[in-house]
């Protein structure tokens, strides 16, 4: 059993701490199924500058393989955040300038599909590589995010038939809402979706049951902050699944997803009390500001 993340890589920027951090959602999970025991990769686009060899080593100490990525011209993407009672909080995002896109060459596939899942998400730009990813034959989950673009009908029908798991974050929804999407994403192609809901707890559908699970809470005053709880989350559940023997042939029945709920809340609490996505931090470079020019004298200012 292994698992790949497939797509984005960043800077989580503390601006409270002056800290950097290594994240994205597709390393944060790869590095979460390695420390819940199975075997991982990382494959995706690094820049050429230092915030991405800081990244890129950062992934490898954690026992993530790093080795097929791609190193680009460019800087890295950066998310400027603080913590407010315990929750992380994004302020900003500055995308960097790697422009290159992941394509998966006949060597690259073979690679991808020699896992037995493969992750990714919406701010990979992996959506044109699903449909051979999925013929290829690992199983494919996909985090949607909770931004109302990656919920169109248009991008569902995109994406939705080329994934085995579909995650979305509804925090923002009520339950009504949240079943209402669950349902409209596996009709829609995917072989179950997964809706986090923060305090919330968590609803897994796949067509044919629908199972909730209550959250975990953790003490604000003792927990360092809640970047990754999501993808710690979504971790924790495919770890389990992947363990009772989950493939396409042999679809989960209710106690395993029942089970797999209840590990991936527990991932999510346990990550809780990490700092940022998975530790590593450095102190953030410090911005040395251009020098204004000096101005020149106009006429009559320089005297006779």
């Amino acid at each position: 059993m292994n698992v790949l993340g497939f797509g984005d890589n960043t800077v989580d920027r503390f601006v409270d701490r002056g800290t950097d951090y290594p994240g994205g959602n597709c390393v944060n999970v790869a590095v979460y199924a390695h420390r819940l025991g199975l075997e991982a990769a990382y494959l995706g686009v690094f820049g050429d500058d230092d915030l991405a060899a800081f990244v890129r080593t950062s992934v490898a100490a954690q026992g993530v393989a790093v080795e097929r990525s791609l190193v680009c011209p460019g800087d890295t993407s950066v998310s400027t955040l603080h913590v407010r009672d315990g929750d992380r909080v994004f302020l900003g995002y500055d995308d960097g300038t790697v422009r290159e896109q992941l394509t998966l060459d006949d060597a690259m596939m073979a690679y991808a599909a020699s896992f037995a899942l493969v992750h990714s998400s919406v701010y990979s730009g992996t959506e044109a590589e699903l449909p051979r990813l999925a013929a290829a034959g690992p199983l494919v989950s996909f985090d949607f995010s909770d931004e109302a673009e990656y919920r169109t009908p248009a991008y569902l029908d995109r994406v939705c038939p080329h994934v085995d798991l579909a995650l979305l974050s509804c925090s923002h929804l009520d339950e009504p809402a949240t079943r209402a999407l669950l349902a409209e994403a596996v009709r829609r192609g995917a072989g179950m979706a997964l809706a986090t809901r923060g305090l919330d707890g968590a609803i897994v559908y796949d067509g044919r049951v629908t199972v909730t699970a209550p959250s975990r809470p953790a003490d604000p005053a003792a927990m360092s902050d809640t970047m990754g709880c999501g993808d710690a989350f979504l971790a924790g559940f495919v770890v389990s699944l992947l363990r009772e023997g989950w493939s396409r042939q042999a679809p989960p029945a209710r106690e395993a997803l029942e089970r797999a709920l209840r590990h991936g809340s527990q991932a999510a609490y346990d990550q809780c009390f990490v700092e940022a996505a998975f530790g590593r931090g450095r102190p953030t470079p410090v911005q040395t500001p251009t020098p204004a020019p000096t101005p020149t004298p106009a006429v009559g200012e320089l005297g006779t």
